[in-house]
């Protein structure tokens, strides 16, 4: 019993010295792996005739995501009226000039399109509500 709570105490010493920002090189590898298996998703269904009705694609208008500044979000949308987000504005470019059905924003094809303009924009900086 003395040498269990002994092991016990040991291990919580060990996992409280743990950094939560500290990663293993393993864990970066898989997650970045698995944030590029999103990415590539986002970019098929970015160039994907069927999200619409009339065979127009995301990238028809927006060539590798061009001009579509997510890192200028949330900010006001004319469109729409209002300020918002991103999935709101894409929601809005189905509807309309794809004439398809808007999405849910949890399907997992919003989040593959927000990993995909995202990622085609990294390294620049963000300015919400920038036009």
């Amino acid at each position: 019993m003395k040498n269990t709570i002994m092991a016990s105490m040991i291990g919580l010493l060990i996992v409280s010295t743990i950094n939560a920002d500290e990663f293993m090189q393993k864990d970066l590898d898989l997650w970045t792996a698995e944030y590029q298996s999103v990415v590539k998703k986002g970019r098929k269904v970015f160039t994907d005739p069927k999200l619409g009705t009339n065979t127009v694609t995301c990238n028809e208008c927006h060539p590798n995501a061009t001009n579509t500044h997510p890192e200028t979000y949330p900010k006001f949308q004319k469109q729409l009226g209002k300020v918002a987000t991103m999935s709101e504005m894409i929601n809005w470019c189905i509807a309309n000039p794809l004439e398809g059905k808007k999405m849910a924003l949890d399907d997992p094809r919003m989040t593959a399109l927000i990993a995909y303009i995202t990622w085609e924009r990294r390294g620049v900086k963000l300015e919400p509500g920038k036009h």
